[in-house]
């Protein structure tokens, strides 16, 4: 059995409320065998591994909580259904399968993108070469330009929801996890409390209206990230990170740039401003020199000079004393070196992968 649309209200904005496909309640595990192997977790969701019976073809099935801290949310699952519906048309974007509903769980089936998490590289022992970083960033800010030219927002951007396709070689990427996305409208104003506060943008901490540049901020610590292996905002606790980022307490030291191209600087520098307005879009993003520098190149080229592993405060050594302070934009005064972790507390809003 299906339902072939569905339709909820919600009093919040930016939701999308209707979906085309049909939402089966038939059992799920008639359909697919569900392996052991799981994919991801959050509070609300958990994601595993699937096999069509019919086909043999391999797919993640996410399960979504309906009830969440005793509040039905069935309302925010059926936009992130519709929000990949209205994304079919864009190849960065994981591509929903089928839907199928429970008493207590909505279920997403989802092509399955067998590399993992663009995360797993940035906490990795081994460095991507800057060329493959370029193109990982290039085919991110393709699908987020999609995004942006629909009037969605994915507010949730981060190595943790960047996939790929396959692992060796290096595949391409899918960006996931649209259940904190929004639809901008037309002449209103979306304000809201939602991220994770290591990717979230200044103006989402000081509740100022949301757009499209919000997920380049976003863009620009996965950059920042990628090329360092740090995370730049992360603080000791999660006031402490909200402060860095309001401030936008972010090194630029030679210690963690070693081995980075200037052009790589210029282009995280150029999106990690607290101004909104000053950021640059995702299509003046993809016309940056630093992007398509060697584009044309093998992919074997020689890794960053330093592994950022190497040269990472924090998860994988001790803190890096500070350098020169011109090296540094906005740190606080009397600040100590603070270690750079990697955090997956999320806002009021909550990640549910």
């Amino acid at each position: 059995m299906s339902r072939k649309r569905s339709e909820s209200k919600s009093s919040q904005p930016g939701l999308l409320t209707e979906i085309q496909t049909p939402i089966r309640t038939d059992g799920l595990d008639s359909h697919y065998h569900i392996t052991s192997d799981e994919l991801g977790r959050g509070k609300f969701a958990v994601v595993k591994k699937c096999v069509e019976k019919s086909t043999g073809k391999e797919y993640a099935a996410k399960f979504l909580k309906k009830r969440r801290r005793g509040r039905d949310c069935r309302v925010e699952i059926v936009h992130e259904v519709a929000v990949l519906e209205s994304a079919r048309w864009n190849s960065r974007v994981v591509n929903l399968h089928e839907v199928f509903e429970t008493e207590h769980e909505i279920v997403l089936v989802l092509e399955y993108a067998a590399g993992g998490e663009i995360f797993d590289h940035c906490a990795s022992e081994e460095a991507l070469t800057e060329r493959q970083i370029t193109r990982l960033l290039r085919q991110t800010l393709e699908g987020v330009h999609l995004l942006h030219q629909n009037n969605l927002v994915h507010l949730d951007l981060k190595p943790q929801n960047i996939l790929l396709t396959s692992l060796s070689p290096l595949g391409d990427i899918k960006i996931v996890d649209f259940g904190l996305s929004r639809r901008l409208g037309a002449g209103s104003e979306l304000r809201e409390i939602t991220g994770t506060p290591e990717y979230v943008a200044p103006e989402i901490l000081n509740y100022e209206p949301i757009t499209t540049a919000t997920d380049m901020w976003s863009v620009g610590v996965i950059a920042y990230m990628l090329v360092t292996g740090e995370s730049p905002f992360a603080g000791n606790d999660k006031q402490e990170t909200y402060l860095n980022v309001s401030q936008v307490n972010v090194e630029y030291c030679k210690e963690a740039f070693a081995g980075v191209s200037e052009l790589a600087v210029d282009f995280i520098r150029k999106l990690l401003v607290k101004s909104a307005e000053d950021r640059p879009s995702a299509a003046d993003c993809l016309s940056h020199p630093w992007l398509w520098q060697g584009a044309w190149g093998s992919d074997s080229d020689p890794p960053l000079s330093q592994p950022p592993r190497e040269r990472s405060a924090g998860k994988w050594g001790p803190p890096i004393p500070l350098g020169n302070p011109e090296d540094k934009e906005n740190i606080l005064e009397e600040s100590p070196s603070l270690p750079k972790r990697f955090r997956f507390d999320s806002l009021a809003g909550e990640s549910v992968l």
